[in-house]
């Protein structure tokens, strides 16, 4: 129960179908929602035709409603090298992530997000070639906000960053107390 509006990290829809997936977002309250291009059961990225026609009907069922759902499709082309530590340059990937985007705006979404794209030059040409809004992840080692918002960025994400850096900033918190208590004792 918030005055905001809140976007929901629906992940990959959860298996759910188009219509039940807007219903619990509807339900839920949510204003908009993050829908990633991984299959998680396969363990790969899913086909972006399948991925765009399930896109598609997502913004369809919700137009039907009457429901303004905002929908971020979330381009993971980026991410699992990334999690997999061999991220190679991300200018080779930076064709396949807008093959992507283009395939899930014509398909009907607000945004696309291709989650840690943050090199400067794969930036550039991804803000370059893109057709409609998109989003980035704030990572520490990309560009500054003001360059961000110069390439053209839409929108940007912190998404667990901030969470894991006042966590962090809590754990010194507590070091500092126990250090006190030590030495007092």
């Amino acid at each position: 129960g918030v005055e905001v509006p809140v976007t929901v990290d629906a992940e990959a829809g959860y298996g759910m179908e188009p219509a039940e997936l807007v219903d619990a977002l509807r339900s839920a309250g949510a204003a908009g929602c993050n829908l990633e291009d991984t299959d998680y059961a396969a363990g790969a990225l899913r086909d972006p035709d399948r991925h765009a026609e399930w896109l598609s009907a997502v913004r369809q069922v919700a137009s039907e409603e009457g429901y303004p759902l905002v929908i971020n499709a979330r381009i993971d082309v980026f991410l699992h090298p990334f999690l997999a530590g061999d991220a190679g340059p991300q200018q080779e990937l930076v064709s396949e992530a807008l093959r992507r985007a283009d395939a899930y705006l014509k398909a009907g979404v607000d945004c696309v997000y291709p989650i840690v794209l943050w090199e400067a030059d794969a930036l550039r040409r991804f803000a370059s070639e893109v057709r409609g809004p998109w989003n980035v992840v704030r990572l520490p080692q990309a560009p500054s906000l003001a360059e961000l918002a110069e390439l053209g960025v839409a929108r940007v994400s912190w998404g667990v960053l901030l969470y894991w850096d006042a966590m962090a900033r809590f754990k010194e918190q507590l070091a500092s107390v126990r250090d006190l208590e030590e030495r007092a004792s």
